[in-house]
């Protein structure tokens, strides 16, 4: 399987989710860090695409897990690593696409995923990762808006630490 890296968006998280849309492709948006004395800040993340339909979550994934895949038919995530670090995979099953990314402590910022691609994430290193993560459209345990699948189910997605 050949994959990429998830094209990296210069602009604002907001203008990056219009793209991927757009695209039907996963985007990066880095973060940037403030820094003083007091210590450091990761801020404005997710401005302009905060709405009422959607929730904010949190999510500790521990070392050696990977979870994967799942897709949503109306939802898109942004990914938001602040503990730890996560190795993000995407696919499009319709031409057989796939994307990933390693991001977190080292490399902040948000990863864009548009509805119908499948996701899922890998914890790179020793130690949890800690995954905030905004959904546009809120869960309805009653309709659950999401497919699995095993984290092998696309063969050749390389979650494994890749040598150089």
């Amino acid at each position: 399987m050949r994959v990429t890296g998830i094209p990296v968006w210069d602009g604002t998280v907001e203008s990056g989710y219009r793209r991927a849309l757009a695209e039907h492709e996963p985007v990066f948006v880095p973060s940037k860090h403030f820094a003083d004395d007091r210590g450091w800040s990761l801020m404005n993340q997710l401005q302009g695409v905060l709405s009422p339909k959607g929730q904010v979550n949190f999510s500790t994934q521990y070392p050696g897990v990977i979870k994967a895949w799942h897709r949503h038919k109306k939802q898109t995530d942004f990914w938001l690593v602040l503990r730890g670090h996560l190795k993000v995979g995407v696919h499009r099953q319709t031409d057989g696409a796939a994307w990933a990314c390693v991001t977190g402590e080292k490399r902040p910022g948000t990863v864009i995923i548009p509805p119908t691609l499948w996701h899922g994430a890998a914890t790179v290193g020793p130690e949890s990762a800690g995954l905030l993560y905004f959904v546009s459209e809120a869960y309805d345990p009653a309709n659950p808006d999401e497919e699995r699948m095993d984290y092998d189910g696309f063969a050749g997605f390389p979650w494994e630490v890749q040598h150089g």
